[in-house]
């Protein structure tokens, strides 16, 4: 997908956080935008600010966990637009799980699995056969993240079991639309950038929980992020954050070198080989633990 300009994507998650920051970047590239979220206020404000910009851009309020949202956000785009040329499956939450994983409780997973892994699931059921019976050039991009796609983060389970199916549900698609000749491109992507840092995309504040995963102990919604940061300034570390545009570079990057793997060079491969050197060994899984 060289040419960008006037191409229709759809980008889940896309009132903040990265979904925001790849918006902003498809809208410079002449982009028509459809922004889903479930956050309605983020959302119209976000809709506004790219808006007044002079992109053509829509918000539709949508709940990826649940397959009948998506399918709505699929027909509103194809109703203002009649195609859809880019999917990106990015919504993502922090799902409040607390203490070791064997004390998590069974709703703590199935909210993680609700927006990770069926979120992306239902994207790609609504938005591929759309894509298929077009014709055109498309793609879809699947957010991941190091933490699972590459080597799990021991301390956080339920993220890092989602990201992990999250590469692999896309290699998958990947195989799958290679073996029917299809146009459509298959991307993941680890949120990355060239400099090197942490993301602050709002996922260090656990969601709220929709009524169909009660929590039985209270969840902490407080952001852990400042909370982070002066640790690590205590410690006598540094913080430096990774710019979300540059995220948002990667992915534009991406689609035009159509790059099944998003991630910027120098920022995973030692822990990329240190995994497959510990698989080839048959050595304990000796990874960062957060």
């Amino acid at each position: 997908m060289r040419q960008l300009r006037g191409k229709v994507a759809v980008i889940t998650g896309g009132a903040a956080g990265i979904g925001k920051a790849i918006a902003t970047r498809f809208a410079e590239e002449g982009m028509k935008l459809v922004l889903a979220d479930l956050n309605s206020r983020a959302l119209d404000e976000t809709t506004h600010e790219i808006r007044s910009r002079g992109a053509d851009v829509l918000g539709v309020k949508t709940d990826v966990s649940k397959p009948e949202s998506v399918e709505a956000l699929r027909d509103a785009t194809l109703a203002r637009h009649g195609a859809v040329h880019v999917l990106c499956n990015n919504a993502g939450i922090a799902s409040g799980a607390h203490g070791r994983l064997w004390e998590h409780e069974i709703n703590d997973w199935r909210f993680a699995f609700s927006v990770h892994v069926y979120g992306v699931i239902h994207g790609i059921n609504a938005f591929v056969p759309q894509m298929l019976a077009q014709g055109d050039e498309c793609h879809i991009v699947n957010t991941a993240s190091h933490n699972g796609g590459f080597a799990p983060i021991a301390t956080s389970p339920t993220y890092a079991t989602c990201k992990a199916a999250c590469v692999t549900i896309s290699e998958c698609l990947w195989g799958q639309l290679r073996a029917i000749d299809s146009r459509i491109g298959v991307s993941v992507l680890f949120p990355s950038g060239k400099t090197q840092g942490i993301l602050d995309t709002g996922i260090w504040k656990a969601a709220e929980r929709p009524p169909e995963y009660p929590a039985k102990a209270p969840v902490d919604t407080s952001s852990k992020l400042e909370g982070w940061i002066q640790a690590m300034e205590a410690a006598g570390t540094p913080v430096t954050f990774t710019p979300l545009s540059e995220v948002a570079d990667t992915v534009v990057d991406g689609l035009r070198a159509n790059r099944f793997w998003m991630v910027e060079e120098g920022r995973f491969e030692e822990m990329v080989k240190r995994r497959t050197d510990i698989i080839l060994r048959r050595a304990n899984p000796d990874y960062p633990r957060g």
